[in-house]
């Protein structure tokens, strides 16, 4: 099983306007000659002019949500056919914003997996424990428990990625030690092969938490890591390239 393509996934959140896709054209423009896979995912309003600026380049777009039902009375939810429908290629899942803020559990998580892959989506499955768990010595047990949790069988054979993101490092400025993303992701991978085979072992596995241009490229050579999820750092064209060439 060769490694899996590094894959470097730009969270904008509820941040950018009409006017922010200028920065999206300007890391298409920017991108050069990478290894890795680059992918962009704006807040919903934006994915269709975002995936028509950017449709000549090799940034991809993605969503940041989707409802587990295709169609409903769901009012203010956006379900992933449409996300398709407005150029998603791929779609971020159980961050930890979404798990906390909107109550999402394992299951409500492995749901909306399944409808992304009705749609032909690519998924980001989220996982990551809170500093108190962290503290307790909880980490592994949480993250491993998570990943078993919210990711479908039906996932087998399909691409997707896991993204690892210590609750803790989020908008923080706090990053873990790399010895520590690295015992996480190695717990991480060695679920995954148990959960999927030797096609667990192609699954990227993204460090999201803080990253920037400053740290990323220890991070990003880290054992096990596949990549980035970044938040802030991608809402600026100069530290998200920076970023992508730490590959």
């Amino acid at each position: 099983m060769t490694k899996p393509q590094p894959l470097i996934a730009g969270n904008w959140k509820m941040n950018g306007l009409g006017a922010s896709l200028g920065e999206a054209r300007a890391i298409a423009a920017g991108l050069g000659a990478t290894s890795a896979r680059v992918a962009l995912c704006p807040p919903a309003v934006l994915i269709h002019r975002m995936s028509e600026a950017l449709k000549d380049s090799a940034v991809l777009v993605g969503g940041q949500d989707n409802h587990w039902d295709d169609t409903g009375a769901f009012t203010g939810d956006t379900s992933a056919a449409m996300l398709a429908d407005a150029g998603a290629g791929m779609v971020i899942l159980g961050h930890s914003e979404r798990r906390a803020g909107y109550r999402e559990t394992d299951d409500i998580v492995a749901r909306k997996t399944l409808a992304t892959l009705r749609a032909g989506l690519e998924p980001i499955v989220c996982v990551g424990e809170t500093l108190e768990q962290r503290k307790a010595g909880e980490a592994l047990a949480v993250v491993t428990g998570q990943v078993r949790g919210s990711l479908p069988a039906d996932l087998a054979g399909k691409a997707f990625s896991v993204a690892y993101e210590p609750v803790w490092a989020i908008g923080t400025g706090l990053t873990p030690t790399t010895p520590e993303i690295e015992e996480v992701h190695r717990a991480i991978r060695a679920t995954l092969v148990e959960m999927f085979g030797e096609a667990g072992k192609g699954v990227a596995i993204l460090y999201g938490g803080s990253v920037k241009p400053s740290n990323a490229a220890e991070i990003l050579h880290a054992d096990e890591v596949g990549g980035a999820l970044v938040g802030g750092a991608s809402l600026k064209a100069e530290d998200f390239l920076g970023i992508i060439r730490a590959v």
